[in-house]
């Protein structure tokens, strides 16, 4: 099914929509980095655990342009932007970043993300699948996202005081110096500030960069939205991976696609004046890919609670693949039916195998006497 909208035709691009969209772009990273800084800071004093704080803390502040993308374009009435933002983004979020972080050095993943956070990535991505199928994310739907978000971050911070212990409740312990915490807040403030003026320029100059080459803006969602918005979480999972931060590395992705479903599209269906409508490549196609992803997530890190180089190359491979087939789509390049059944028939059969062959290989493991 194309992607091109119907008597779309290209236009020269002049040079305000492209200054509008890399200035809206680089605000918008700017925004998310002093967000993350000073949220950091301010979350440290409530003693969560590093993987806790990259599946909250970093995965909201990472996700932030996202967010404010979302509900900057549900509002204005593009709501090809808002979905295919959150779905391209989660998918690029597993395939590229993960893929990368884990080619640069293998990923240690923490125990807690394969009985847990994984598997809630898995079924909020069901339903909200399932909430899109008739076209429409309802504000109701997207009021039970966002409930949903509020939930799980208070049960993840909860969870982890407990673990931790009293070890920060000394009673004769000081609090942050005032300084230092209105600093944080400080910085939390500019970098909101920062995302709201960025989301503008990066969302109208998206639409008449769309409009112009003769695409969708789902398109445009999918692809240049989704992987602009996500650059915070690039610099974030490999700089974390290197330093040997790993359970950031892979908390923050996978936080980040939870936060993206119910919080980001979730604040979008209520910001939407009818709900936010789905087109139907969107639900025939990507959002079906996002669900794979995420599923793909869970025979991985299961096997040997790690992920691999070679895994990661694999995930990068698919991310090359997919944007491949949704520019082909877009463009309906003569190529396009051999590629999909190259696709279909050859390569998603045979990874699904393998990753069936991992977790078949890993229960065998566990199960053998040490």
């Amino acid at each position: 099914m194309s992607h091109r909208p119907a008597g779309a035709f290209v236009k020269p691009l002049d040079a305000t929509t492209i200054v509008e969209f890399v200035g809206g772009l680089l605000l918008l990273i700017v925004g998310a980095e002093l967000l993350v800084r000073g949220a950091g800071r301010l979350a440290a004093a409530f003693g969560v655990s590093s993987l806790v704080i990259g599946l909250t803390v970093v995965a909201f502040g990472t996700g932030s342009p996202e967010l404010a993308v979302a509900v900057r374009s549900a509002w204005a009435g593009q709501p090809d932007i808002a979905v295919g933002n959150v779905v391209g983004s989660n998918i690029f979020n597993v395939l590229f970043i993960l893929g990368l972080s884990a080619l640069i050095v293998p990923l240690v993943v923490h125990d807690q993300l394969v009985r847990i956070d994984v598997p809630v990535m898995i079924v909020v991505s069901i339903i909200v699948y399932l909430m899109a199928v008739d076209g429409t994310v309802s504000r109701l739907d997207g009021l039970a996202l966002f409930a949903g978000i509020v939930t799980y971050t208070v049960v993840l911070i909860r969870a982890s005081r407990r673990e931790s212990g009293p070890r920060d409740a000394a009673p004769d312990e000081a609090p942050p110096a005032r300084p230092r915490w209105m600093g944080s807040a400080a910085l939390v403030v500019v970098g909101l500030a920062l995302l709201a003026f960025g989301s503008e320029w990066l969302v109208d100059g998206s639409v008449a960069i769309a409009r112009a080459l003769g695409v969708s803006e789902l398109v445009i969602g999918l692809t240049v939205i989704a992987a602009g918005t996500s650059l915070p979480e690039v610099a974030t999972s490999v700089v974390a991976g290197v330093r040997g931060q790993r359970d950031i590395a892979v908390g923050n992705v996978v936080g980040s696609n939870i936060y993206n479903i119910m919080m980001v599209l979730g604040l979008a269906a209520v910001a939407a004046p009818s709900g936010l409508s789905v087109a139907r490549p969107a639900i025939y196609f990507d959002m079906p890919v996002m669900l794979a992803v995420a599923v793909a997530c869970f025979p991985v890190f299961f096997s040997g609670s790690a992920v691999r180089r070679w895994q990661g190359a694999l995930f990068l491979g698919y991310w090359i693949a997919y944007t491949t087939y949704v520019i082909l789509n877009a463009s309906q390049h003569d190529a396009l039916p051999a590629y999909s059944n190259i696709m279909s028939i050859f390569v998603i059969p045979l990874t699904a195998i393998m990753l069936i062959a991992l977790m078949v290989n890993e229960l065998h493991k566990r199960r053998r006497p040490h």
